[in-house]
C-alpha cells in the first residue's frame, strides 16, 4: 500500500518546487522565449501563492484547505502537461522538456499528496 507524502513532508516539495521552476528558464536555457519563460513564472508565482494561502503550518494566510492545496498540485501537473503541448512552448526543446518535467512533479506529488492526507485520516477525500 502506498502510504503518500504527509502534510510535513508536502512543504519541501513545495518550497522545492517554486525556487526550481522560477529559476528553469535561466537553467533550462529558454529565457529567451518570452512566452515560455513568462508562463513557467507564472506556474511558479502560481505555486508560491497556493502554499502561503494552506492551512498547513506553512501557510501565512490559511484560506485554502490542504484536501483543495492538493487537488490544485494535481490540475497543476495536467496544465503543464498540456502548457507542453501547445505553441511556442512545444516548439523549444528546452522549454517543452521543462513543462513535462513539471506536469509529472506536479501530478506526483499532488496525488501523493492526496493518499497521504486519506491515510492519515485528518482529511475525508470525497472521492475516496
Amino acid at each position: 500500500m502506498i502510504k503518500g507524502i504527509t502534510k510535513k513532508e508536502h512543504v519541501y516539495a513545495d518550497y522545492s518546487y517554486v525556487p526550481a521552476v522560477f529559476l528553469a528558464p535561466k537553467l533550462a536555457h529558454f529565457e529567451d522565449d518570452k512566452v515560455a519563460a513568462t508562463v513557467c513564472r507564472a506556474f511558479a508565482g502560481t505555486a508560491l501563492a497556493i502554499s502561503l494561502l494552506t492551512d498547513a503550518k506553512w501557510g501565512c494566510v490559511k484560506l485554502l484547505p490542504y484536501k483543495v492545496h492538493a487537488i490544485l498540485d494535481v490540475s497543476s501537473g495536467v496544465l503543464a502537461l498540456a502548457a507542453a503541448a501547445t505553441p511556442p512552448i512545444c516548439e523549444n526543446k528546452n522549454a517543452r522538456t521543462t513543462f513535462i518535467v513539471m506536469g509529472i512533479v506536479g501530478l506526483v506529488v499532488g496525488t501523493l499528496s492526496v493518499v497521504g492526507a486519506k491515510n492519515s485520516k485528518a482529511l475525508s477525500f470525497p472521492l475516496a
